[in-house]
């Protein structure tokens, strides 16, 4: 019995050991007004125990800053240069000595391309399907000619769309019927160069798009009713969508392809269902069921996966939902959301915060007393504020949803201002605004203050263009 016990414990320890080998990675988006130093988010995800990043391009002061880091990166080539490595050898060639060559010899350890970002997703309506198998194909030659293709490997992350069960039961999965030889192809194609499989999972997208969706299916707690297939019963989203792909592969003779979560998380704003409560749960669901190494029914051992996403981005477009400016497990200035214990390296304090950031004046621009809330002026004022700036946290249930009229106004106008660097012109609204040292935060709904960037980096508007849309819209206004 004492020689199974220890048995028991050793297998354990090494499950437990090929997910601390294995690590978890971090989606580093930059689509933000004011990016945090990249030397900073490095440190950040040092200290907070990460071992790999993913990106979305190759932009040179982030891949600077992982020179010499030990992360492996997964670096980025955007859909809309798809068509034109799909079309030119030369191009690719050129690109991966630009992007991956250069930077493999100055010391980042770029592990994978990733070529395009959920390209057959049904609402690009086929604009990709034609350039990205093409792409992907010239990008590997453009490594093998590199000398770089054992070291380096493609891959193409695809939303999980590409998949799907006609039961729901992840045993009929297939490919969809749509672009199911293309994905077959594909597939060969990894398969043939040692490549992986990524793939984006996201039931909090479930539930956003189906009312009907069982919330407690997202989460990993156990407590939903389960999905039975066969011997195996699934009561979490993941297991059985991850299951559903493993099925699909299996179906057409690539059972054992390498399979890597490129994106899953859950956001913290902008939706009735997007809050740190949720995002809490789900995030630390996953971290611990991924823990434990056991994998899923269809393919049991250690996942491979990147949490989505690092940093809040208040440039991403909105189109998806106003929560797509909130997927980060920190807040633009590096702060954390909430308490979220990786298992690696601060098991014991969760996460740190980013270090030696700075910020601009404790200085807030609000709503002067003194307006009447039935002034004409208000209108415009707002719409150009939130169309220049970031509104997603003002709505039903979002973190800001139970401001009053007035702090309404009051958060557009001040988002408006820290986005501009708190240019005292950005707080005029033709004389509607004012500034204040009294900070107007209430509850959950923080006033920000933005941090301090270089001036390349800075999303500020120009003071020219800034003066003249204020002084036009004096003159419109008071000629009413």
């Amino acid at each position: 019995m004492e020689k199974v016990k220890a048995m028991i414990l050793l297998l354990s320890c090494i499950s437990l050991l090929s997910v601390r080998v294995n690590g978890i990675g971090a989606n580093w988006g930059t689509q933000t007004s004011h990016p945090l130093p990249p030397d900073t988010v490095v440190q950040m995800l040092k200290e907070n125990g990460f071992s790999k990043v993913k990106l979305f391009d190759a932009e040179d002061g982030t891949m600077n800053a992982l020179k010499k880091s030990g992360f492996e990166v997964m670096v980025g080539l955007p859909n809309d240069m798809l068509r034109t490595l799909a079309t030119s050898v030369k191009a690719a060639e050129n690109w991966v000595s630009k992007n991956v060559s250069a930077y493999v010899n100055d010391g980042v350890n770029i592990r994978y391309v990733a070529v395009g970002n959920e390209p057959f997703l049904e609402t690009y309506n086929g604009s990709f399907l034609q350039t990205t198998f093409p792409a992907l194909q010239n990008v590997q030659g453009a490594l093998i000619k590199a000398g770089l293709s054992n070291q380096v490997k493609v891959t193409i992350p695809l939303n999980a769309d590409v998949y799907q069960s006609s039961t729901g039961k992840p045993s009929d999965g297939d490919f969809r019927t749509d672009i199911h030889d293309l994905m077959v192809a594909i597939v060969k194609f990894l398969s043939d160069n040692s490549a992986a499989f990524t793939v984006n999972i996201y039931p909090f997208i479930s539930l956003y798009s189906d009312s009907n969706f069982p919330v407690e299916y997202a989460f990993f707690d156990g407590n939903a009713s389960p999905v039975v297939d066969g011997s195996n019963a699934y009561t979490n989203m993941f297991d059985a969508n991850l299951d559903t792909l493993i099925w699909a592969l299996k179906k057409n003779g690539y059972g054992n392809l390498p399979i890597i979560v490129g994106e899953i998380g859950w956001p913290t704003d902008g939706d009735m269902n997007a809050n740190t409560q949720y995002a809490q749960r789900f995030n630390q669901g996953f971290m611990t069921h991924i823990s434990t190494g056991r994998g899923t029914p269809m393919r049991p051992g250690p996942i491979d996966a990147y949490l989505f996403s690092l940093i809040d981005e208040d440039e991403k477009s909105i189109q998806p939902g106003n929560f797509e400016r909130h997927w980060g497990i920190f807040t633009y200035d590096g702060l954390p959301k909430y308490q979220l214990n990786l298992g690696i390296g601060n098991s014991s304090r969760g996460l740190g915060k980013a270090r030696g950031v700075q910020y601009l004046d404790k200085k807030w621009c609000v709503l002067k007393p003194n307006i009447a809330l039935s002034d004409s002026r208000l209108a415009d004022t707002i719409s150009y504020a939130c169309s220049n700036a970031d509104c997603t946290s003002l709505g039903y249930k979002t973190s800001c949803g139970n401001l009053d009229t007035r702090g309404n106004i009051s958060y557009a106008f001040d988002n408006y201002f820290q986005k501009n660097d708190q240019d005292d012109v950005a707080c005029d609204f033709s004389g509607l605004a004012t500034t204040t040292n009294m900070d107007p935060s209430t509850g959950t709904c923080r006033f920000g203050i933005m941090i301090m960037v270089d001036d390349a980096s800075s999303f500020k508007l120009p003071q020219f263009g800034l003066l003249i849309f204020i002084l036009v819209l004096h003159l419109l206004l008071t000629t009413l």
